[in-house]
């Protein structure tokens, strides 16, 4: 057989959720996000890194049985704010959303500033403001830290 390639392909799932063109590197900041990671699941997890796309590399999330929340797609597009979600129903997809992110992310990210309030004992939320959306940058309303790429990644909740 030379001469001819072997495909390698993930198998599709039934139902469930495909996050597709995730930025380069953050699948696993994905699997995170969604709480895959560390714990036992019972369903089917399939995640490609550096894939080939007309746009460069990109990564590849899907999750059999799962469809995800609003929450979810919040946070999603802080790391990776071109992100598609494909809910997938009898193997065909039957939802596809582009991310979007918020205006504010609220509760969803933790303030990198130790002296932040929403770090002390206090009952208070955490909220950023969108200041930027390429890379993302984020700016505390209680402190006015601002945070940037990894830094966002890192302290997404």
């Amino acid at each position: 057989m030379e001469g001819k390639r072997k495909k390698i392909k993930i198998t599709p799932i039934e139902h469930g959720t495909v996050i597709d063109h995730i930025k380069k590197g953050q699948a696993m900041k994905v699997l995170r996000i969604l709480d895959l990671i560390d714990r036992e699941i019972d369903s089917i997890v399939s995640m490609a890194m550096n894939v080939n796309s007309s746009k460069g590399k990109k990564d590849i999330v899907k999750v059999e049985g799962k469809e995800l929340r609003n929450e979810e797609f919040d946070k999603i597009s802080l790391i990776s704010p071109n992100a598609t979600v494909n809910i997938i129903r009898d193997y065909d997809v039957i939802k596809k959303h582009r991310v979007e992110l918020p205006e504010r992310a609220k509760g969803i990210v933790r303030c990198k500033n130790n002296n932040c309030i929403t770090n002390q004992r206090e009952p208070v939320e955490t909220e950023f403001e969108v200041i930027d959306e390429d890379p993302v940058k984020l700016k505390c309303i209680y402190c006015e830290r601002e945070m940037v790429g990894e830094e966002i990644s890192e302290n997404v909740i």
